[in-house]
C-alpha cells in the first residue's frame, strides 16, 4: 500500500486552514472564535460542515493556549497526519485476499498511544482495517502514526459518524460482532471465526451502552491478578490473537 502520510498536523490562521480543506486534507477538528462572523471564517465554517468536521467554538484564551505561532486570526484546524480509509475498501481489502472480513473497531478511545499500539496490532493479527468514531475519539494525529510504528501504512483506518449504525450496515454484510468486557463469556468458550467485527472500548469506560447491545457475544479475558482491567490496547492485543489462533 502506499505512504499515506501527510505533513503537519496542527494548521494556524484562515488562509492556511481554508487551503487545506479545499486541498481535500482530512480535518479532524476546528476550532473557530466564538462569535467571529467574518467573511472568511464563515467560508471555513461552511466547508467544514460539507465535510461534516467538528466545529468547536471557543473563547480567544483557548485558540491563544493551542496557538504554536501566535497568528490564528481566530481559527485552528487539527488535520490527519495520514488519510483516512473507507470501510468499503476495508471489505475490498479481504476479499482481494480472500479471507473472511476481520475488522476492529474502537469505542471511547481517546488516548493516541492506544490507538497507535492497536493499529500495529491490527497489521500483525492480519486484520483489514480498524474504524474509530467521529466523536469522543483521538483521529490520526502525529502521536499515533509514532506508535504505531510503521503500521498505518499498511492498515487502513476509517472514521464513521455513528459507530452503532455502522454496525447494523456490517452486519447485512455478513459480519458479526463481538466486544470486550469484564461481565461477558469467557473467549475460549466463543467461536470467533468467520467475518467478524471486535469492538474495543476504553479501560475506564468500557464500550458503550448503545455499542454494546449492538454486539452479538461479549467476551471477557481470563485474569488472575489483583487488578480488574486492561489497557485497551492490550485488551485487544489478547483477543485479536485470540481470533488469529481460532482462525488459524
Amino acid at each position: 500500500m502506499e505512504n499515506r502520510e501527510f505533513e503537519e498536523n496542527k494548521i494556524e490562521g484562515r488562509n492556511a486552514v481554508l487551503e487545506a480543506f479545499r486541498a481535500g486534507r482530512s480535518v479532524d477538528k476546528l476550532f473557530v472564535l466564538d462569535g467571529n462572523q467574518d467573511g472568511p471564517v464563515r467560508t471555513i465554517i461552511r466547508e467544514a460542515k460539507k465535510r461534516d468536521t467538528i466545529i468547536n467554538y471557543v473563547a480567544r484564551e483557548r485558540l491563544d493556549q493551542i496557538s504554536e505561532t501566535g497568528k490564528h486570526q481566530g481559527v485552528i484546524a487539527y488535520a490527519a497526519s495520514y488519510a483516512y480509509s473507507s470501510v468499503e475498501a476495508m471489505l475490498e481489502l479481504a476479499k482481494e485476499k480472500g479471507e473472511p472480513p476481520f475488522l476492529i473497531l474502537l469505542d471511547n478511545i481517546e488516548d493516541p498511544h492506544n490507538l497507535g499500539a492497536i493499529i500495529r496490532t491490527a497489521n500483525l493479527a492480519g486484520a483489514h482495517g480498524v474504524i474509530i468514531p467521529k466523536r469522543r475519539a483521538v483521529g490520526l494525529t502525529a502521536t499515533v502514526a509514532k506508535t504505531s510504528a510503521g503500521a498505518l501504512n499498511y492498515t487502513p483506518v476509517a472514521k464513521v459518524t455513528n459507530l452503532s449504525a455502522e454496525i447494523d450496515q456490517l452486519k447485512k454484510e455478513g459480519l458479526w460482532f463481538v466486544c470486550a468486557d469484564m461481565g461477558g463469556e469467557s473467549m475460549y468458550d466463543l467461536d470467533l471465526k468467520g467475518p467478524i467485527g471486535l469492538v474495543i472500548g476504553s479501560e475506564g469506560e468500557g464500550v458503550s451502552r448503545l455499542v454494546r447491545e449492538k454486539c452479538d457475544f461479549v467476551a471477557s479475558i481470563p485474569m488472575k491478578g489483583d487488578i480488574d482491567s486492561l489497557n485497551a490496547s492490550v485488551a485487544a492485543g489478547i483477543l485479536a490473537f485470540e481470533i488469529v489462533r481460532q482462525r488459524g
